[in-house]
């Protein structure tokens, strides 16, 4: 069965990581996706290893399920092209800095002239408005910007330069796929397109949940191991014997009382609901103590079937040979582009009515 998105042709002009990675997840789902690539313009997923053979593993990941069309946006013919193209594919993503695709004369305005259904989403790091609009930046800029690093960390340390894109991904890249499917919808309601300003930086300070609800309702500015969910309670990683680490966010009074009787603190299981910073350190410290008693294995096998929350840190290849993530099929074979299968992440949505698990 074909994916649910197979109605959307979209043309892709982005490069790196946000704008390709939306519309993976679009072409996973079942859209049709042409990559706009610029010859001259060297992607830097493209040259980044490590190289699986000649293929750059990420750049192989991030193009699967797309066709390529190479075209030097400077040229006469390339503009032309684009502007046939447009009229059969109803759907644009760009991630160039605001006012570049206007000066290459294939900007929203002049595509909605062909083709007024279109949706034209720009993916950009501040946005279309604002004095920073024209700025360059990164994904640890924007988390810094938008306020998220300051929460995030070690109080002695700093904030932690992430292992994941926050910014990019769930900013850039899930706030355009969602801004996208919104618009098809109202597409379908009033025939009309529309241009979606995505900026990672918003997203980056939408995503300040909790955090943000604490600092502009309730004027309590977090800090780094400060807050409940930060480091500034019990709810945190351990080390173990072997220098592994275990996560527990025993936060619930069940789950809490049971993992203090599992490591034989029951007399301890009232200073994990208490307000008091002192008797959580002191938990805390337990805790430390407690856990590096063990190794890492030891204790996956005494709370294999607690219901605690406790849970191993796990490296990638590890998690992709987790049971859960084996079974719920996390893992996917993909042809590399010279018929030699590819081990990638799979797609992570599920819909009752299945999609396709061709790649």
């Amino acid at each position: 069965m074909a994916g649910p998105l197979t109605s959307l042709k979209i043309l892709d002009f982005s490069t790196l990581l946000p704008g390709p990675y939306a519309t993976m997840l679009l072409a996973d789902m079942g859209a049709e996706v042409l990559r706009v690539e610029a010859p001259d313009r060297v992607d830097l997923t493209k040259v980044m290893p490590p190289f699986d053979g000649k293929f750059a593993t990420a750049f192989s990941y991030l193009t699967r399920g797309k066709q390529t069309l190479p075209l030097n946006l400077k040229q006469a013919e390339a503009v032309e092209r684009v502007k046939e193209l447009v009229k059969e594919y109803d759907i644009v993503i760009e991630q160039f800095r605001p006012g570049v695709m206007d000066r290459l004369g294939i900007g929203y305005e002049t595509l909605k002239a062909i083709n007024p259904k279109l949706i034209y989403c720009a993916i950009t790091g501040y946005g279309q408005t604002g004095p920073y609009r024209d700025r360059a930046g990164h994904d640890i800029n924007y988390l810094a910007l938008a306020g998220v690093s300051s929460h995030c960390g070690r109080a002695d340390s700093g904030p932690p330069p992430l292992g994941i894109q926050v910014a990019d991904v769930a900013g850039g890249s899930h706030h355009a796929v969602m801004g996208i499917l919104a618009a098809v919808v109202q597409r379908q309601q009033t025939g009309e397109g529309q241009f979606i300003d995505i900026s990672m930086t918003d997203a980056a300070f939408a995503m300040n949940a909790m955090a943000g609800a604490a600092a502009l309702a309730g004027g309590q500015e977090q800090k780094p191991e400060s807050a409940l969910l930060n480091g500034g309670s019990f709810y945190d990683y351990y080390r173990t014997q072997d220098n592994r680490w275990l996560s527990i966010g025993s936060l619930e009074p069940q789950f809490s009382a049971r993992l203090c009787e599992t490591l034989g603190l029951a007399e301890m299981k009232g200073h994990a609901l208490s307000q008091d910073p002192k008797q959580q350190q002191q938990l805390k410290a337990a805790l430390r103590d407690k856990v590096a008693e063990k190794t890492l294995a030891e204790w996956q096998k005494i709370f294999a079937d607690q219901d605690a929350c406790v849970e191993p840190v796990l490296t990638i290849s590890e998690a992709a040979e987790h049971p859960q993530l084996k079974a719920r099929g996390m893992v996917v074979e993909v042809d590399r582009g010279d018929g030699v299968m590819q081990r990638q992440i799979g797609l992570p949505i599920r819909l009752s009515v299945q999609i396709s698990r061709e790649y």
